[in-house]
């Protein structure tokens, strides 16, 4: 069995954490941008990982502040699921990933960093991303800034907006 080492996560995981959940969004925000906000349904809503595993990290999210599956109604969970298979098609469109790995921890012990506020994570993988540079010098590569990767996804997550009547 191979193993993914991902040192710089410990940074995060044991560093301070912010006194509000970052998942809990007002309804309507000017600060989607900021956020880095792609999506909001009636439910759930897409948003970037600003610490990335790999380019175009993406997660999914309920509005309701809940930390476990069962705990979701079938409203929020028909939409989590529609998010993730429409997130699904605009990485493939976008990166053209060789795969993706798309994942739920639910607790703290299977590795939940926000464990109170249940979310999704899609991360599109190629061969051979996870380099040297990752176990020899604790760097990760990301080849595109945040901001452009932003940029670039927001004009397909707003057709998204505009064929579902969001």
């Amino acid at each position: 069995m191979e193993v993914l080492w991902a040192p710089w996560r410990l940074d995060y995981i044991l560093g301070p954490k912010a006194d509000s959940c970052p998942f809990c969004l007002p309804k309507h925000s000017d600060e989607d941008t900021a956020r880095r906000v792609l999506h909001r349904g009636r439910k759930a809503f897409v948003i970037m990982n600003i610490f990335p595993y790999n380019n175009g990290h993406l997660m999914v999210c309920p509005y309701r502040h809940v930390m476990n599956l069962v705990d979701l109604d079938n409203d929020e969970l028909h939409e989590l699921m529609d998010l993730m298979h429409q997130t699904t098609k605009i990485l493939q469109d976008r990166f053209s990933p060789g795969g993706l790995n798309i994942g739920l921890n639910i607790g703290e012990a299977a590795g939940a960093g926000i464990k109170e506020h249940l979310h999704f994570h899609l991360v599109p993988r190629w061969v051979g991303d996870s380099s040297f540079m990752a176990i020899a010098s604790e760097t990760r590569v990301v080849p595109e800034h945040i901001d452009s990767t932003y940029a670039a996804l927001k004009p397909y997550f707003d057709r998204l907006n505009e064929t579902t009547g969001k």
